[in-house]
């Protein structure tokens, strides 16, 4: 069964010290704001209404854990970047994000949303700038591919690649994949790669 199906919402969180037990693996996904990724985990879950879509981006403002049927949790962290959010709430977010993928010991990897049209973004570059001294691997979706040419999109593919490489020093723990919500492209890709981080953290 996919990995992703059938998840369910356990709870959301604001602080740090709210965080619950951790009993079983974590993958965060994260993203600037707009980047798709409430619809990505839906996409991924086959729930339409799963992680909450909506059209005013910067409205996931709290970490947000969902249990998959592995026993595994999905954790929707706030989107980042979004300048209408007042100054005090961005730098509460960016405190709770930074806290949590520095010291939650069972986060086993980070899927980053990066919209097709626009990645590796400054903002981008500080998330994978956060979590890279974790020694943990990092995926990224590039969302919206449907809204490139096939051509256009994999020489997007192909830079990122090329950016993250470099990133990571050439070890190959940072990957990355078109996808799209639309067309459902890049979900078996997505589920492979989830599935190695989850089939390590049980070895």
């Amino acid at each position: 069964m996919p990995i992703f199906r059938h998840a369910c919402f356990e709870t959301s969180i604001a602080k740090p010290a709210a965080l619950p037990p951790a009993d079983g693996p974590e993958i965060a996904f994260a993203g600037r704001s707009n980047a798709g990724k409430s619809s990505a985990i839906n996409t991924l879950a086959d729930h339409t209404r799963l992680a909450y879509v909506s059209k005013t981006p910067g409205r996931t403002q709290l970490l947000n854990f969902f249990r998959l049927q592995c026993g595994a949790r999905i954790v929707d962290l706030p989107g980042y970047g979004y300048a209408a959010v007042p100054e005090k709430v961005r730098r509460q977010w960016q405190w709770l994000i930074e806290d949590y993928l520095k010291t939650r010991d069972n986060l086993v990897g980070l899927v980053l949303m990066m919209d097709t049209r626009h990645p590796m973004t400054p903002l981008d570059r500080q998330m994978i700038g956060w979590f890279a001294p974790s020694g943990r691997p990092i995926h990224t979706l590039l969302t919206k591919s449907d809204k490139l040419s096939r051509g256009a999109a994999t020489a997007v593919l192909n830079q990122v690649r090329a950016a993250l490489a470099q990133a990571n020093g050439g070890s190959g723990r940072f990957t990355a994949q078109l996808f799209s919500s639309l067309t459902k492209m890049g979900i078996e890709e997505c589920e492979r790669v989830v599935g190695t981080w989850l089939e390590a953290a049980d070895g």
